[in-house]
């Protein structure tokens, strides 16, 4: 994995200046190998690179001169089907130098243009750009896991793997307009899909590809989820399951370098564990897992709906079934306070609390054992695991299911802002249309077109949120963390699968429990979901709150000139059990989320437009 940057300009033409160097060293902790840079007239690519495929070679940008045209890419991704895309190219005559999956990115792209996206199994972000056309060629990988921002400024079109980057260009301000006030407080830590939050900064969605050129940048969706009728039975389902699941992570697990697995008893990372353990074990090698835990949390751990137990009896149960090599990672409150701060300086955002801050704590620690982890992100989206998709009551509300508090977040919002921003339209326009987009096939029950725009709300939304949290967590400490259950191919087999079949036996992700029998412990595969674990002592409540009212003890403090000072000053004496946004985020991270706003409008001198 690596960080992109770059700036393109065909009118003015663009000269390598030291904000350039500055955009690359602000990536640098997604790329902390090697870097490169390439400069031509109209074109500056930075790049840093994490060398995890080939690590003699593959230095980046890598150029290839083709039929007269020179083409240079800057690329950070991985390809899991790099030997399918390499065998064609080979069989129409391209020739390679080194092993790694960029070469083969390149020249796939300078063979088959943009239609060569439609087979790529991967994740990526990344450009070409061809001197002799006056083009630069832009894409994002199908599920947007790889992060690709961008914005145009005076003729030049500029883009980042993350928003600090942009923000090194003197050309972008720190600012933010009603839209971006309005995805803070009424939809963060989540993010309209393509928004870049700060003013006219934009994310190139999933699943698309764009070409800038002197008449300017067109944008273009190869990918989304189609409808289609599937007569497969039960068994077939089971059977074509097991198979995309373990070939995804069989996949995944490619690499040069030290590999290993997260693992937190629950079902979606005891099956790529248990996956991957096999098939390590047949080339006679161990499997490294990671599980991250609390202290004293088995102290003050209590059953929830959301989580009605703990994970560390479950942790022991596949340790020693697999007889990895394990790693307990075992968090105090001080860590993950102490980190808020930190895990705002990786997303360039305020982010999901103590859910950010224990993950980047526990990605730093598992660096010092590999450099690649697989985990389990997305099954819950794909196969329809959480509860909002199970519970008629909460399935047939209106509104995005995971942040059921428009009116609670609009009343942060300060009285100023109050006249410019209606949080229901705001939130609600957004809904809509994203209910409208989710393609359904005539002749489906109501039922079944409410789970197709379950499906499609999740993957567009709330997994775009966990994939952003993955992805910035892990990069700031040069850790590729993979996430098999993403892949396209599931993601494509499930959406048009009869609910009855995702929900087999009545059961959370009941059709991915039944392919994995024989591969996990009866009492993994069958153990009521459990979230990612968060902090359940009181210590944490109490350490956020000290904060909140330091912050309070300053009226000019720039957090409220975004919110009402009184309304956040109640979080000092409520309990709120409906959560802020997710199934986790309740009062101590909504206290949590408040001290992370505050601190990205002082870091970044946020001005408000």
């Amino acid at each position: 994995m690596c960080s992109i940057a770059g700036e393109i300009n065909f009118k003015n033409g663009v000269n390598l200046s030291e904000y350039h160097i500055k955009m690359r060293e602000a990536l640098a902790p997604r790329g902390p190998d090697e870097n490169g840079i390439f400069q031509s007239r109209n074109c500056v690519f930075l790049h840093n690179r994490l060398a995890v495929i080939d690590p003699e070679n593959g230095n980046q940008p890598m150029t290839f001169w083709h039929n007269g045209l020179k083409y240079t890419i800057c690329y950070n991704g991985e390809l899991y089907n790099t030997a399918e895309i390499k065998s064609r190219l080979l069989a129409d005559g391209f020739n390679f130098e080194t092993n790694t999956d960029t070469e083969v990115v390149l020249k796939a792209f300078v063979a088959y243009k943009e239609k060569v996206l439609f087979d790529f199994n991967g994740i990526f972000a990344f450009a070409v750009f061809c001197p002799q056309k006056n083009e630069l060629f832009i894409a994002r990988d199908k599920m947007g896991v790889k992060p690709f921002f961008y914005a145009e400024r005076k003729g030049s079109f500029i883009f980042a793997s993350e928003l600090k980057g942009l923000l090194c260009h003197p050309e972008i301000k720190p600012e933010i307009d009603k839209n971006g006030v309005a995805e803070l407080l009424l939809l963060g830590p989540g993010r309209t899909p393509g928004f870049g939050v700060f003013k006219d900064v934009f994310e190139l969605k999933a699943g698309f590809y764009g070409y800038f050129t002197p008449s300017g940048l067109s944008l273009f969706n190869y990918f989304r989820l189609i409808d289609t009728k599937n007569t497969d039975s039960v068994d077939d389902a089971v059977k074509k399951v097991r198979f995309l699941v373990t070939d995804s992570i069989k996949r995944q697990m490619v690499s040069d370098v030290p590999i290993g697995t997260f693992l937190s008893g629950g079902l979606d990372s005891s099956i790529i564990s248990a996956v991957a353990s096999n098939h390590l074990a047949e080339r006679g090698e161990r499997l490294k897992t990671f599980s991250l835990t609390y202290k004293d949390n088995q102290k003050y751990f209590k059953s929830s709906h959301f989580q009605p137990n703990s994970d560390d009896d479950f942790i022991n149960i596949m340790v020693d079934y697999l007889g990895s090599e394990h790693t307990y990672v075992t968090l105090d409150t001080d860590d993950i306070v102490n980190a808020l701060f930190a895990a705002v300086d990786a997303r360039d955002l305020p982010g999901m609390a103590d859910i950010d801050s224990s993950l980047l704590t526990f990605c730093k620690e598992i660096k010092r054992h590999v450099t690649v982890a697989l985990s389990g992100e997305c099954a819950d989206e794909i196969f329809g695991g959480y509860p909002w998709y199970r519970d008629e009551k909460i399935r047939s509300q209106y509104g995005f299911p995971w942040a059921q508090s428009t009116e609670y977040r609009e009343s942060f919002l300060h009285p100023d802002l109050k006249a410019d921003i209606c949080g229901k339209d705001y939130v609600n326009s957004l809904y809509e249309s994203s209910i409208l987009s989710a393609h359904k096939r005539e002749g489906l029950s109501p039922l079944e077109q409410r789970m197709r725009e379950m499906v499609h709300l999740n993957q567009s939304w709330f997994m775009q949120t966990l994939l952003d949290r993955k992805d910035r967590m892990s990069m700031a400490n040069g850790l590729e963390v993979r996430v098999p259950f993403c892949d396209y191919r599931i993601a494509e087999y499930l959406y048009s699968l009869p609910w009855e079949i995702k929900d087999l036996r009545g059961r959370e992700k009941g059709l991915l429990r039944a392919s994995m029998e024989g591969i996990l412990p009866e009492s993994i595969l069958w153990r009521k979901k459990s979230p990612y674990p968060k902090t359940h002592n009181p210590a944490y409540l109490e350490a956020v709150r000290g904060i909140l009212r330091e912050i309070l003890s300053n009226k000019s403090a720039p957090l409220f000139e975004l919110c009402d000072y009184n309304k956040v000053s109640e979080l000092l004496n409520t309990e709120r059990s409906l959560p802020w946004y997710g199934q986790l985020m309740t009062t101590p991270q909504t206290i949590a989320y408040m001290i992370m706003l505050n601190y990205w409008l002082e870091k970044f001198k946020v001005k408000i437009v």
